[in-house]
């Protein structure tokens, strides 16, 4: 029995020691450490304003081309609460790119943070987006604030949105206590 009780005991300490084996560890602030951690967030800023850019320019296949095709847009911030398809959401707001092309339209994105877990080809982010759009004839709306998550994967040394989570609206103040 005394036996049996050592062999479980090595058991569960190698199980939980191969378990954590090559994760990252929490630093004291709760903070994941990961080696590769700059890398990843710098290819993920460049992400972020690739899809600044296209919104700003009203390039519809270039914001397309940073959803894989098999994405899932989740909507909570409204009446209607509901999950499409990308290509779905893509069909709904294919008309404020091309206006925002031909310039009838503005359009601005930005994106800010609270957090960002990942490694070398995952990411699940959190934060805020602010968005903004012009008529064309100089009345702007009032800028949006909405709490998002995002959940992307690297394909093909690209990063690819799979799950775009709306989740409520933010406040400018919020938004300010974000970098």
């Amino acid at each position: 029995m005394k036996n049996t009780r050592i062999v479980i005991t090595l058991i569960l300490t190698l199980s939980v020691a191969i378990a954590n084996a090559g994760y990252p560890k929490n630093n004291t602030k709760g903070k994941i450490e990961n080696p590769n951690d700059s890398l990843r967030l710098a290819e993920l800023n460049n992400f972020w304003s690739e899809v600044s850019r296209t919104v700003n320019e009203g390039d519809f296949e270039g914001y397309k081309a940073t959803y894989h095709e098999d994405a899932v847009v989740i909507f909570t911030t409204g009446e209607n609460k509901t999950s499409v398809s990308i290509a779905e959401a893509l069909q709904h707001w294919k008309q404020g790119f091309m206006d925002t092309k031909t310039g009838k339209t503005q359009n601005s994105v930005e994106f800010r943070f609270s957090q960002r877990i990942g490694d070398e080809t995952t990411a699940h982010e959190t934060g805020i987006f602010a968005y903004q759009s012009n008529n064309g004839a100089g009345k702007a709306s009032q800028k949006q604030f909405v709490h998002f998550d995002a959940l992307l994967i690297k394909r093909d040394q690209a990063w690819l949105l799979v799950m775009e989570y709306q989740k409520s609206k933010a406040t400018e103040e919020e938004w300010n206590l974000l970098e």
